[in-house]
């Protein structure tokens, strides 16, 4: 049975990933946090399947500690913004010896993760970075339909919210981090550069109608163009449910980007209230898509468009499958890699999608 540290694990993702490890008979929970009375009420009321605890934790000031006395064997760091952290949490665990996952979706974060590599093969451990929808699950898209096309030219792609879910003060500030701020993406085979939350357009998806969608800086825009070689062009866009809030921010990106607000990161306690004033008028539908272009095997244009619907509010446990699936793997050493990398190639589509069964979230394949 192995010891599961999870930072933050009471929160908005670390509480779905508790409750989902505590029922795993390989798994002995740890939930860590500045608050373990908010741990005890979590652990009690999903009863786990093993003894767990709650460990008094914050990453700033007894991290190191709190490793050597509970000596988890596996850590999953839940508690972001990740823009503005360095890789301490992920040192602290290499000098302890155990596994890291993060739920990292900052673009440089989980790029320079790999920078620990060569420690974390000394120790044999794993040190994952960016174990959510982007980059894993996308990676895991375009892993699996790669071989359809002779070559893979284009990928479109966007995450759209639901007004009425659980919104982080984390993944508030992360999205704040960028907008207005400038983004290198690849265009028509260059590098250039775009602004977080700019180029505003409508989608219409097919259950959800149409949503606001506007630059948005990930991984993927890093990684991509060096894992797929024949890449051209990649996009990715993120949106909010209302227009008027949606447009809100765009309009806030402008000013950034003007030079005249200088910090909007700091803002972000107060946009996340205001915004939960317009909860009556949203849903609790979110969606994702993705559109891959290219030539098929006999040089003819070819599109492959995948779309998902989250509905019942649960678009936000996506990003939290890959920690699970990798802290499942590693409890029964189905994983025994070792080294630090970004989440690409570790978790395949089937077993992402397989993992949201249950979950009221469907998908359909467009050719």
């Amino acid at each position: 049975m192995k010891k599961v540290l999870i930072i933050g694990g009471y929160g908005n993702f670390g509480s779905f990933i508790s409750r989902n490890l505590a029922s795993d008979p390989n798994i002995s929970l740890i939930i860590g946090g500045r608050s373990p009375e908010k741990g005890k009420a979590l652990i009690s009321e999903i009863n786990p399947a093993n003894s767990s605890r709650t460990v008094e934790l914050d990453i700033t000031k007894n991290l190191q500690e709190v490793l050597q006395e509970i000596k988890p064997h596996i850590v999953i760091h839940t508690s972001g913004p990740f823009q503005r952290q360095g890789y301490d949490v992920a040192r602290a665990c290499l000098d302890q010896g155990c596994h890291y996952i993060d739920l990292a979706d900052g673009r440089e974060f989980v790029e320079g993760i790999t920078t620990l590599d060569e420690d974390a093969k000394k120790q044999e451990v794993l040190v994952v970075s960016g174990a959510s929808s982007v980059p894993c699950l996308t990676s895991a898209l375009v892993d699996h339909y790669h071989d359809e096309f002779e070559t893979l030219e284009s990928l479109d792609y966007g995450i759209t919210t639901a007004q009425q879910t659980a919104r982080g003060l984390a993944t508030t500030a992360a999205i704040l981090t960028y907008t207005g701020k400038p983004i290198s993406t690849l265009i028509n085979g260059k590098m250039q550069k775009v602004y977080g939350w700019q180029h505003i357009h409508a989608r219409k998806y097919k259950n959800l109608g149409y949503r606001l969608l506007g630059n948005c800086d990930v991984p993927d825009l890093a990684l991509f163009p060096a894992r797929y070689g024949s890449l051209k062009s990649i996009r990715f866009y993120a949106g909010l449910e209302l227009p008027f809030i949606h447009i809100t921010l765009w309009v806030f990106s402008w000013l950034v980007r003007a030079g005249i607000i200088k910090n909007l990161e700091k803002t972000a306690p107060l946009l996340l209230k205001m915004a939960g004033w317009f909860d009556w008028l949203g849903s609790s539908d979110s969606a994702f898509h993705m559109v891959m272009s290219g030539k098929d095997h006999e040089n003819k244009d070819k599109q492959i468009t995948f779309e998902l619907t989250a509905r019942s509010g649960d678009g936000p446990y996506i990003p939290c499958m890959p920690a699970i699936l990798l802290a499942k793997k590693l409890a029964v050493g189905e994983l025994q890699k070792g080294g630090a990398y970004p989440c690409v190639g570790l978790i395949t589509k089937d077993e992402y999608l397989n993992a949201l069964k249950g979950l009221d979230i469907g998908w359909q394949v467009f050719s």
